[in-house]
């Protein structure tokens, strides 16, 4: 897949809708710093392309816009907090353990005293219920695992 970085998107495509507009600026520019007629025939030929420039500046401009919001949603997920300790209801043992960030943990094992702990009852995962942070798809107001 093609990478993109969304500056040089905007860029190139801000470059080329210049380029596809010559056909109109161009000439008053050349006339008013003395251009000759050659100078002239070449923005007559950049006029065949004007069309292919626009569209490559449009299709830019749009995959630059893309990746500044899916690069504002990746600066949201920074703010994410990884570290939950979970504390068992059974023995009361706490422990410090990172959250997954693909997927949910619905089954957790307390290493004191080997009770397999399950979500409660409209939570999705167990560190929703039984950790002292949300898991990391509630914290960034999406979507969890149900």
């Amino acid at each position: 897949m093609i990478k993109f970085n969304y500056k040089q998107s905007i860029v190139g495509s801000a470059i080329a809708l210049i380029i596809a507009s010559s056909c109109c600026w161009l000439p008053v520019l050349l006339v008013g710093v003395g251009g000759t007629a050659g100078l002239l025939g070449f923005s007559e030929y950049l006029e065949k392309y004007s069309l292919l420039f626009m569209l490559t500046g449009v299709v830019l401009l749009i995959v630059g816009i893309f990746q500044l919001i899916k690069n504002q949603s990746k600066m949201k997920d920074e703010n994410v907090i990884l570290l939950s300790t979970i504390n068992c209801p059974f023995c009361g043992f706490k422990k410090e353990e990172k959250m997954p960030t693909n997927a949910c943990q619905f089954f957790y094992e307390c290493e004191n005293c080997n009770q397999l702990l399950k979500p409660k009852t409209g939570d999705c995962c167990v560190y929703c219920s039984y950790g002292s942070v949300a898991c990391p798809p509630i914290q960034s107001d999406k979507n969890c695992c149900n």
